[in-house]
């Protein structure tokens, strides 16, 4: 398997066949021109200089400009169109990779850590694109030379050239040594590659967190100790490498020697002209540099072909979520939504999240799903746009089985605004319109007042300001509100609300509250709620508890009925409350301080 994994990577060639036809040609003649010095060095000196004809000199010596000349401006012309060719591979495979990520559900990329797949998206291919450009045509170079240096060879003297060739022998068993054991720590020095990125890209992430604990040290050790496990295995890998060059460069050069000694001798007998002896030392030095090569070509081959093998692992891992045979478009929704029976369990572990879950949500209806930290809300609403899809029962969209429809059009029917406000390094337009890029101007603006983020406008390029990396340069609550526009832009058939709205303070979330009233009434909203004041939004509640739905009704129903559902909204309650209550300094009339809650306090 491991040495089809860099074959794999053919398709992407085709397209460049005849470039690649014109590389392979001018090599060839590359290699011919360069073969041909020795033979007339032999003509020149065994012709016009042992006779001393200056003059027959003349012509030996244009022939090895005219092609010594050729060679340098093939080799120029190949290598800009080696150059056009790897790169063309490189960016292919590189947006084939990234649409493999975008294709593959949640489920793998929560498995997966995402050092690993940056190393591979970047180094990795850039690896692979390496190989393409340089190795793949030295490889090709180094056997055409081979193996007309020999055939050269066995034309200027048959005992020295299978003298020669006896160390072939050594040096093929040295690189089948050297590829299995070079391979292993290859693919060790890549893993660690992976891993420190994943390192660096979290502390990049999580900065505020470790600036805020004061962890800056503990980190750093943490990743100093990454570092110097890489830095050992590369060393590793260096003297491996390094102790088979000089392996391979010895036996070429005692080959030399042998052969210096036993032609002196052939000379003297007149069994071979001092010509033919200096074509065939200056062949056999030719062959030194292919040797010497054979080491770096093969290190690169393993290098890359472990590079493929991480790249394939993700192309081979087949999306679990995707379109079926014959695929539904759903134009339009009603927002009719049904869960029967539904059964959760996250991918690679025991842990059940919902079971026997069911829930009618009608068409305009807002729902509210409450349950205690843990319950299953969020999964519960990251069905309804297969994020995930159910181990058990289904989930239903205006009758049809989620699974039946297209994801394009599913997702075109639903929106969604999480909790945790995911922004990208882009303009605020950008990430107003990333899931809508037909929006009109005025669909912006409405969003924008709906969600009470008109302050967009007074950012230094209004809509147009980039808000960096996840959006850290805006506040938590501004990050919602964007977030909040963007899932209702589309003006979905069904909207997810996953407490999207913890971040604001409650004079901001009423004004939400009171303008998204509108937008729920045309459409089936389920809101997952982590606050009591949420569920004023809602028709109806449904408790959630141990991944079942154990009672629905109103919220005055439920309160009245339903004790845990009392007691879970008791607690948030408390909670909220004591988030809110924020001791303010006041003055009397007689100048003395004190302390009073905030305005909001009362409604606790």
């Amino acid at each position: 398997m491991r040495e089809r994994a860099l074959l794999r990577a053919r398709p992407y060639l085709r397209p460049h066949v005849k470039k690649m036809v014109f590389i392979a040609v001018s090599a060839l003649i590359s290699i011919s021109c360069s073969l041909a010095i020795p033979l007339i060095a032999k003509a020149a000196i065994d012709g016009p200089i042992a006779d001393g004809d200056a003059s027959g000199l003349l012509p030996l010596f244009a022939l090895a400009i005219v092609l010594g000349i050729i060679e340098i401006s093939l080799t120029y012309r190949r290598r800009l169109a080696l150059s056009d060719v790897s790169t063309s591979v490189e960016t292919e495979l590189r947006d084939d990779f990234y649409a493999q990520l975008q294709r593959l559900e949640v489920g793998f990329h929560d498995r997966w850590q995402s050092g690993q797949l940056l190393s591979r998206s970047n180094s990795d291919i850039s690896i692979i694109r390496r190989f393409l450009a340089f190795g793949t045509v030295f490889l090709f170079i180094l056997i055409v030379d081979v193996i007309a240096i020999f055939i050269l060879l066995m034309r200027l003297n048959v005992s020295l050239a299978l003298l020669t060739m006896l160390t072939a022998i050594p040096v093929l068993v040295l690189c089948r040594k050297f590829e299995r054991k070079y391979h292993v720590v290859v693919r060790k020095v890549q893993d660690q590659q992976g891993d420190l990125t994943t390192a660096v890209e979290e502390a990049a992430k999580g900065i505020r967190v470790i600036k805020a604990f004061g962890r800056a040290p503990e980190m750093f050790d943490r990743y100093d100790k990454q570092c110097l496990e890489l830095r050992d295995t590369e060393l590793a890998r260096v003297r491996m490498h390094t102790k088979f060059v000089w392996v391979l460069a010895l036996i070429p050069n005692l080959t030399l020697a042998a052969i210096l000694l036993i032609g002196a001798v052939y000379v003297s007998n007149a069994t071979m002209t001092i010509g033919g002896l200096v074509a065939f030392i200056t062949y056999v030095l030719i062959l030194v540099w292919p040797v010497e090569e054979l080491a770096w070509i093969i290190a690169m081959a393993e290098e890359a072909e472990t590079a493929a093998g991480r790249v394939w692992e993700v192309f081979d891992t087949e999306p679990q979520i995707a379109d079926r045979p014959g695929a539904t478009h759903m134009e339009r929704a009603n927002g009719n939504v049904r869960f029967e029976h539904v059964g959760f369990t996250y991918p690679g572990t025991d842990k059940t999240v919902l079971r026997a879950f069911d829930l009618d949500i009608h068409p305009g209806e807002t729902l509210a799903l409450v349950g205690a930290t843990g319950a299953g809300k969020t999964t519960a609403s990251a069905l309804l746009a297969r994020l995930y899809d159910p181990t058990a029962g289904r989930v239903l969209l205006d009758g049809h089985d989620l699974r039946d429809l297209s994801l394009r059009s599913l997702r075109a029917q639903v929106g969604f605004a999480f909790e945790d406000a995911t922004l990208f390094s882009a303009s605020v337009r950008e990430n107003l319109l990333i899931g809508h890029p037909g929006a009109t101007d005025d669909d912006i603006e409405e969003a924008l007042g709906i969600a009470q983020a008109g302050f967009a406008h007074d950012l230094p390029w209004g809509l147009d300001t980039r808000i960096g990396e996840q959006g850290l340069s805006l506040s938590g609550g501004q990050r919602q509100r964007i977030a909040l526009a963007r899932s209702i832009i589309g003006k979905p058939r069904v909207l997810v609300l996953d407490d999207p709205l913890s971040a604001l303070d409650v004079h901001t979330e009423a004004h939400v509250e009171r303008a998204i009233r509108p937008i729920l009434a045309d459409c089936t909203a389920l809101i997952v709620v982590h606050r009591p004041s949420t569920i004023a939004l809602a028709d109806r509640a449904a408790l959630l508890h141990d991944g079942t739905i154990v009672a629905t009704g109103s919220h005055n129903e439920l309160l009245a009925t339903e004790p845990r559902y009392a007691a879970i909204l008791s607690q948030a309650d408390v909670a909220e409350c004591s988030s809110r209550r924020r001791p303010q300094v006041r003055t009397d009339a007689r100048g003395r301080t004190g302390d009073r809650a905030p305005e909001d306090v009362a409604e606790c």
